[in-house]
């Protein structure tokens, strides 16, 4: 059975509970204060964990990307560059956050955006894992540096096809298997004509040896039903406290009363999928009582007549008898008693 070590002494696999990763990402207007507000809102909700983005700027971005001008509602800067810089946070701020989240018994992480970054994460942070974003699938120096690491990954798949998704696993593999791929579409918000869960199913039978998740950008919960229900063990989803505060992701992300409705749904659900074993439930006593069937004789036989099929008939009995599923085991039986036709058959009957 695959399974990944999300934290320490902690491990999810097939038969755990739906991890839930609540993505503030920059949702937190690079305020740490709001961020902290964020975090307690997730935990409230049911998240499992928190994550933000973590990103060097040079490093992710040319010198001309970040001079662009960017003046729009959701700007937070003269230039992309500024904008950008408004929105991260100091390992400092970092480190108050850690402490924050420690306080409240909920991990946090964030996406590595560039080399500089996931060392900082690993070896300054020390986060419990580490995501890669769907924007840096295709970034494989970036995800072999982080495989290097030894650390848990979760790397979501947006943008790429199923050729690159098999070079990541490969890649990671050479080092390790304490990671998960993420099936996501990079669209905010998501057309459902675009999701593709039975991508589910394809990462499922194509890297039988690890766990699958599912990041959305959808709307609403019904996908990440859905895809709970289809075997993802790891979701992701955006967080936020209000959809109309600055910035492009906040449309797609869940609130804490639908972050929590989501949650909720996910583990009725997984009560309703229970486990692989199929047998007689005590709910159905009841309806056994009532409807169930028992074997009962076809008509008259003296006591030391050894039973054929055409004595004996399955029928709603009562008292309630041998079950009628085993009629073929009661065949060549012999009768201690007397035993008229109607009559339920009973084991204490027959030698």
């Amino acid at each position: 059975m695959s399974s990944f070590q999300i934290e320490p002494n902690s491990y999810i696999d097939n038969n755990s509970q739906t991890y839930f990763i609540a993505e503030i990402g920059q949702n937190h207007q690079g305020n740490v204060e709001l961020a902290k507000k964020l975090i307690l809102a997730a935990k409230k909700s049911g998240a499992n964990c928190v994550k933000f983005q973590k990103s060097d700027l040079n490093m992710k971005f040319t010198q001309k990307a970040l001079e662009r001008p960017y003046k729009n509602k959701n700007s937070w800067g003269n230039t992309y560059g500024e904008h950008k810089q408004h929105l991260e946070f100091t390992i400092d701020e970092y480190l108050e956050l850690i402490e924050y989240a420690k306080s409240l018994n909920i991990p946090l992480t964030a996406s590595a955006m560039d080399i500089n970054s996931v060392d900082i994460l690993c070896d300054q942070l020390n986060v419990p894992f580490l995501k890669i974003g769907s924007g840096d699938a295709n970034n494989f120096p970036l995800i072999e540096h982080a495989a290097k690491k030894n650390v848990p990954l979760v790397i979501s798949t947006g943008m790429q096809n199923i050729e690159t998704v098999q070079k990541i696993y490969e890649i990671v593999t050479n080092y390790h298997k304490n990671f998960v791929l993420m099936h996501c579409v990079s669209a905010y918000p998501l057309p459902a004509e675009d999701i593709n869960l039975k991508v589910i199913q394809l990462y499922q039978k194509m890297f039988p040896d690890i766990l699958i998740g599912y990041s959305g950008h959808e709307l609403n919960s019904d996908c990440t039903i859905a895809a709970v229900t289809l075997g993802a063990k790891i979701i992701e989803r955006h967080f936020t406290l209000n959809h109309f505060q600055n910035g492009s992701d906040h449309q797609c992300s869940l609130t804490p009363t639908t972050f929590s409705k989501m949650v909720s749904r996910v583990r009725n659900l997984e009560t309703m999928l229970g486990i692989s074993k199929k047998s007689f439930q005590i709910s159905e006593l009841s309806c056994a009582h009532k409807l169930g069937k028992s074997i009962v004789m076809k008509r008259s036989q003296s006591q030391g007549h050894i039973l054929n099929e055409d004595d004996l008939v399955i029928k709603v009995s009562e008292p309630l008898g041998i079950n009628g599923c085993e009629l073929y085991n009661i065949i060549g039986k012999q009768l201690k008693i007397d035993l008229n036709a109607d009559s339920v058959v009973l084991l204490e009957y027959l030698k």
